[in-house]
């Protein structure tokens, strides 16, 4: 039985590896769909995270880590935060989003104090120095400089501006480039503002002292400061896979599309398949195979030819995300969940491909389908 099917498969080897094709494409749309999404969002919620304090405070109504609000703690703020109980270090924060050529159209920079942002996340330079401030110098992590290959004293663009690079910095944590918050606060709020529309942030970085409880903290300040928003900086991770409404939806979308196309792709190999052997079968009949042995046999063609698209797409995946890997700061995330999804849901779907020709290669009358030509 098992060598009729694989030699079933053999028999038109450049149908069976367009088969197999066209599977292994369903199964890398929903793989890598899935995964560059999570990865995505999942690598830049862990930068955001591993700055590390434990709170992001910043302005009621407003999305602590988006880069798309305006500044409006005063830093003066800073001074009333740290006189809450429990609390050990409070860092000025800004962080907008700029126009880039990413798959976004946007990319996020921080502006900080360096030394300050260095004490409290530990990275460090790894070539050239740290930026000057109020300067139109940046520093950049060195996973975006591999990326845009770009060397000390290179110019990137920022608001139609030209910024130096004069750094390199390693870990990867927070926005991949920095700038210094005097320079940002100028842009952001306008060089000629007052002073004390000026000197003001998008956020602070909240860290505990040695010993204090998290939760207690948390509600201390949540407490003294009502009209404010506290994020823990642990919640980041779910925060960003929640930021897309709609992209959940789309993902489902993207699986039930990719699991049509594999139940169509079996459909119409094993209907062509079934046509193409009337004969063979009807000679099987004759000789006494019962009707549900030659349905048997379509379906188990259909569900290996199914199982090599699957591992075929699967590894598909696994090198085109080596290659992104290499080549650029992407993150495809395999998830082994996903990937016994897709097992099973493109199964599912070459089964059902293959139920109506399998049906129809059981209904054949022996007679007929020796007379057929």
């Amino acid at each position: 039985m098992d060598n009729l099917v694989f030699s079933n498969m053999m028999h038109r080897p450049a149908r069976t590896v367009v088969s197999v094709l066209g599977i292994a494409i369903g199964v890398l749309l929903i793989v890598f769909t899935v995964g560059l999404a999570n990865g995505s969002l999942r690598e830049q919620a862990k930068r955001e995270s591993n700055v590390g304090a434990q709170f992001f405070f910043c302005a009621s109504g407003a999305s602590c880590y988006s880069g798309s609000n305006a500044f409006q703690l005063p830093v003066s703020k800073r001074s009333e935060i740290e006189k809450v109980p429990g609390v050990g270090v409070v860092m000025p924060l800004g962080q907008t989003s700029v126009n880039a050529k990413t798959a976004q159209g946007k990319r996020l920079v921080d502006g900080v104090i360096f030394d300050e942002y260095a004490s409290l996340t530990g990275i460090r330079i790894i070539e050239g120095k740290k930026f000057e401030d109020d300067t139109d110098q940046v520093v950049i992590d060195t996973a975006f400089q591999r990326q845009e290959k770009l060397k000390i004293g290179d110019q990137i663009t920022i608001w139609e501006r030209s910024f130096t690079v004069v750094g390199t910095y390693e870990p990867a944590v927070g926005a991949r480039v920095k700038m210094p918050l005097l320079t940002m606060q100028k842009q952001v709020n306008g060089k000629e503002s007052p002073p004390d529309e000026l000197n003001r942030v998008s956020s602070f970085l909240i860290r505990t002292k040695d010993g204090a409880s998290e939760d207690v903290v948390g509600e201390a300040i949540a407490t003294e400061f009502p009209k404010n928003q506290l994020i823990r900086t642990r919640d980041l991770e779910e925060l960003y896979l929640n930021s897309i409404p709609a992209l959940g939806i789309f993902l489902n979308v993207i699986i039930g599309v990719a699991a049509t196309i594999s139940a169509l792709v079996i459909l119409l190999t094993m209907y062509t398949t079934v046509t193409e052997r009337t004969r063979q079968i009807g000679i099987l009949k004759s000789l006494g195979m019962p009707n549900s042995k030659v349905a048997w046999i379509i379906t188990q063609e259909a569900l290996l030819i199914t199982f090599c698209g699957i591992i075929t797409g699967i590894l598909s995946t696994v090198l085109l995300r080596q290659i992104l890997i290499n080549v650029t700061n992407l993150q495809v995330e395999l998830d082994y969940s996903l990937l016994g999804i897709t097992l099973i849901v493109g199964l599912v779907g070459g089964a059902l491909g293959a139920l109506y020709p399998a049906l129809r290669a059981a209904r054949l009358d022996a007679v007929e389908a020796l007379s057929y030509e």
